[in-house]
């Protein structure tokens, strides 16, 4: 009986060892446990502090994550830093690879800063309270009408909160190597707020987490901050090229800074 408590504890060392597939899973489900966890002690740390939803308590959420990143051999690489130096109320924008992405968020989250996320992601237990509590601005993808209205909603509270926002344009997760076609929402906002957009490219995860493949590694991801691109004196016309200039600003970067981190994480085996 003794014998069948012991092959656990001797079994998960040695699929550690030889089963990405098992390292995958437990990585996982390890992170998505955790960050559950972290959500439950934030919780009550955040209605202490503010009384309820307040984007203040990003603060709260940002020192709790942080450490996060070792637990999963992670390390991040950041640069320009400056360009974040920018007072008043401003848009950021990011592309968007998994659900790792909130530990590089977390990384450089500037104060009185939160994020705009799928509506389904209120529902998601602890996270979603706390994503709730932390002033997480939610739409609906699926309703344009909705998200519109949103982010109208969202400019005037840009505004009048003095707060910045972090959007993902590309609207979904994708790790093909390449950026998607950005939707437009992110910039129509930063038009009707008149606020700058700051443009942050993560480096490609594919030299150390693959999803299909079941492959998750350690490995190193490079953050670039690019300097702000200004909206002041744009209308709705201005948008479509305003979105064009961006994506092509952070394409080459997001080539650039992923071909660098590949040769230094070095190749994924399959």
């Amino acid at each position: 009986m003794d014998a069948l408590w012991m092959m656990p504890l001797l079994l998960f060392p040695l699929l550690l060892w030889t089963s990405s597939t098992f390292v995958f899973y437990f990585k996982k489900c390890f992170y998505v446990a955790w960050m559950m966890c972290l959500a439950m002690l934030a919780i009550p740390l955040c209605i202490l502090k503010s009384g309820g939803r307040d984007v203040e308590n990003m603060r709260i959420i940002r020192s709790l994550v942080r450490h996060v990143k070792y637990f999963l051999g992670l390390r991040f690489e950041v640069s320009g830093w400056e360009h974040l130096q920018t007072e008043g109320p401003y848009v950021i924008i990011s592309n968007h690879q998994s659900s790792l992405d909130v530990l590089g968020l977390m990384e450089i989250l500037p104060d009185r800063c939160t994020m705009i996320a799928k509506k389904e992601l209120v529902y998601a237990g602890t996270v979603g309270i706390i994503c709730w509590l932390g002033g997480i601005v939610f739409i609906n993808r699926k309703k344009t009408s909705d998200a519109k209205s949103v982010m109208v909603e969202a400019a005037k509270t840009m505004l009048d909160d003095q707060i910045r926002l972090w959007v993902f344009p590309e609207g979904t997760r994708n790790q093909r190597g390449d950026l998607l076609p950005f939707k437009k929402g992110a910039f129509h906002l930063a038009v009707q707020a008149q606020a700058p957009i700051i443009p942050i490219v993560f480096s490609s995860y594919s030299s150390f987490y693959l999803r299909k493949e079941k492959q998750f590694k350690s490995g190193t991801i490079r953050l670039k901050i690019l300097p702000k691109i200004d909206t002041k004196g744009m209308t709705s016309d201005d948008v479509t090229s305003l979105s064009d200039k961006a994506f092509n600003v952070m394409r080459s970067a997001f080539l650039d800074v992923s071909d660098s981190v590949t040769q230094s994480n070095g190749p994924l085996c399959h």
